[in-house]
């Protein structure tokens, strides 16, 4: 079986500049996959070519096994850039129609696809309103719905959530997760807390140059001698919990970049349970924590 996106010693120059520079590496089906990276890092060069926008100057592209554009991909793969617009004078029935009909759905069968991706974003009841009566989560929520037309094996995303109020980027959230059996997504995005729990592979581009493919989840629940908890706190003296922490059986190390949040390591074959142990050491200083994650948090892998 082909391999989702196989990308071998992909290279882009626009005159002079440089924007990718020799980016390999393979994507299976699944769980939703994040592109990090600062800015100009070439996220947006990378998204173009996955999509077919123009062609990379140097290296191979597969999608399913396909060059991008080929014929065979069409209504398999969907993108929805960070700044797509609907049309203001159209209801959102009638512009999802109107997609899928491109897609080639009959004039009926785009009727019930549209109502069925809107439905799928909880957008049933806007259905017949104009995209000037929606709220700018709504407007992106219909925005990725036009994505989804058609059941596409994948979706790229750039900033789904850029500029959503905590709810609408919730959802947005949910309705990825609750699809990614059947689609899976590429999501660009500088939100790295967003992406914790939710992506699986991560792509992390620096100055067009992939610096590292990192399996995130996968990595969290490891048990080996050299184990992590990542634990959030209530304001606290810094020394006073690294001086407790470090008490604890197991633990060969504590580490806090910041006032707040403690990367522990243990022993994970020695004390496999460390993380209830905690607990009840939190539970007798009655310290509040935010978060507990097993393993470290997706920023501290990254950048550390």
């Amino acid at each position: 079986m082909s391999h989702l996106i196989e990308c071998e010693n992909l290279s882009k120059s626009y005159g002079a500049k440089r924007a990718l520079t020799d980016v390999s590496f393979t994507c299976q089906a699944g769980e939703p996959i994040a592109l990090v990276g600062p800015n100009g890092a070439g996220k947006t060069t990378l998204f173009s070519i996955l999509c077919n926008y123009f062609s990379a100057s140097t290296g191979q592209v597969r999608i399913l096994g396909h060059a991008p554009g080929d014929k065979k991909l069409f209504g398999q793969v969907a993108a929805l850039p960070q700044d797509a617009l609907l049309d203001p004078a159209f209801p959102l029935l009638r512009q999802l129609m109107f997609y899928a009909q491109l897609k080639g759905f009959s004039r009926p069968k785009a009727r019930i696809e549209a109502l069925r991706v809107l439905e799928v974003m909880d957008l049933s009841d806007s259905a017949q309103q104009l995209p000037t009566a929606l709220s700018h989560g709504m407007c992106k929520r219909a925005a990725i719905a036009q994505a989804l037309l058609g059941s596409p094996k994948l979706v790229l995303l750039d900033e789904p959530t850029a500029g959503l109020d905590p709810n609408n980027a919730k959802n947005v959230r949910q309705q990825i997760a609750k699809l990614q059996g059947e689609t899976t997504f590429l999501i660009s995005s500088h939100n790295i807390q967003e992406l914790e729990q939710l992506v699986d592979t991560v792509l992390h581009l620096e100055q067009g140059k992939l610096k590292q493919t990192l399996q995130h989840k996968r990595t969290q629940t490891q048990s080996n001698s050299q184990s992590f908890l990542t634990i959030e706190l209530e304001a606290l003296s810094k020394q006073e919990v690294i001086s407790a922490l470090s008490q604890l059986p197991g633990v060969r190390s504590v580490k806090s970049d910041n006032q707040n949040e403690f990367i522990i390591g243990y022993d994970g074959q020695q004390v496999p349970d460390l993380d209830q142990k905690l607990l009840q050491q939190l539970d007798k200083q009655s310290w509040q924590y935010r978060r507990l994650i097993k393993g470290k948090t997706l920023e501290e892998k990254l950048f550390s």
